[in-house]
C-alpha cells in the first residue's frame, strides 16, 4: 500500500493550514499514491510487454528452438530420438522453407558451446513473466523432447528445474508437469493407435492422469482441472498473449487431448 504521498501532503498541509489543511493534504496525497500503484506501473507493464508484437513472437518461437537444443546436448551426445523429437515438433507446427530453417538454426545454436540459458531465457522472462500458460506451454514442449527417449535424464532434469527457477516454478510442479506430459503422450498413442488399429482404447487410468489428477478425484475435482488444463491450452487465448500463430496446431492438439480424456472420465463416472 502506497501511503508516500500522504505523509507528505499530510504534514505540508498541516503546517500550512492546521487540521482543514491536513485533510486537503491527505486527498492530494491519497491521489499521488494512486497514481504512483496505477500510472507507473502500467508504464513499466508496458515497458515489458507491448513492444513489437512480430519481435516478441520471434522471441519465444527462437527460445523454445534453442532451448531443445541445449536440453537435446545435455547428456553430451544429441541422440537420434531427441531430432526425431525436435523434427516431430516441427512437423506438427507445418514449419517449412525459411521458418523451418530458422527453427533448425535456433536448435543448432541451443547445441554450440556459446549457448547461455540464463541470458536466452531473459526475453521469456521480459515478455513472458506474467504469461504463465505460455510458459507452462513452452515447457511442455521442453518435456516432449526430453521425454522422447522413454525418461528424462538427471541433467535434463536440471536443466528444467534451472527453467522452472528462473519462472518461480518449484522443482515439484516440473515433476508433475513431466508425469503429465508422459501421460498425454501416452493417451494421444493409444488413441492414434486404436483408430488406425484393433489396439486397446486409452485406459481411464491415462485419462485421470491426462488431467493430472488421482484416480479418486471428485467430480468437481475432474471438472475444476479440465476447466483450468482448457484455459491454459487454449490456443486463441495463447495466440493473443503473444505465442507465435505456428505454434496453434500443437495448442489444438493439446486441448483435444485434454477434451478426449475428459470425456472418457465423463462417462466412467457418469457425470
Amino acid at each position: 500500500m502506497k501511503i508516500f504521498g500522504k505523509v507528505i501532503c499530510g504534514a505540508l498541509g498541516f503546517s500550512i493550514g492546521g487540521p482543514i489543511g491536513l485533510l486537503i493534504g491527505l486527498w492530494i496525497g491519497h491521489s499521488f499514491d494512486k497514481g504512483i500503484s496505477q500510472d507507473f506501473g502500467h508504464f513499466f507493464d508496458s515497458a515489458n510487454h507491448d513492444g513489437d508484437p512480430s519481435k516478441i513472437r520471434e522471441i519465444y518461437f527462437e527460445t523454445t528452438f534453442a532451448v531443445l537444443g541445449h536440453l537435446a546436448k545435455a547428456d553430451g551426445v544429441v541422440k537420434q530420438s531427441e531430432i526425431d523429437a525436435a523434427e516431430q515438433i516441427m512437423l506438427k507446427l507445418g514449419l517449412t522453407g525459411e521458418k523451418r530453417q530458422r527453427a533448425i538454426n535456433s536448435f543448432n545454436f541451443g547445441k554450440s558451446a556459446e549457448f547461455d540459458l540464463e541470458a536466452q531465457l531473459k526475453g521469456l522472462l521480459v515478455n513472458f513473466a506474467r504469461k504463465p500458460s505460455l510458459i507452462q506451454m513452452f515447457l511442455e514442449i521442453q518435456i516432449f523432447c526430453a521425454t522422447a527417449d522413454g525418461r528424462v535424464s538427471e541433467k535434463e532434469l536440471q536443466i528444467l528445474y534451472e527453467i522452472g527457477s528462473a519462472f518461480k516454478i518449484p522443482p515439484r510442479q516440473i515433476d508433475q508437469l513431466i508425469n503429465m506430459v508422459i501421460a498425454q503422450q501416452s493417451f494421444y498413442q493409444h488413441s492414434r493407435n486404436q483408430q488406425n488399429t484393433s489396439s486397446k482404447a486409452p485406459s481411464i487410468e491415462q485419462a485421470y492422469a491426462v488431467l493430472g489428477i488421482k484416480n479418486n478425484a471428485s467430480t468437481q475435482e475432474v471438472k475444476q482441472a479440465y476447466r483450468k488444463l482448457m484455459s491454459q491450452h487454449h490456443p486463441d487465448k495463447l495466440v493473443s498473449k503473444g505465442m507465435p500463430e505456428e505454434m496453434v496446431k500443437m495448442a489444438t492438439e493439446k486441448s483435444q487431448e485434454i477434451q478426449s480424456a475428459y470425456e472418457m472420465i465423463k462417462k466412467h463416472k457418469g457425470f
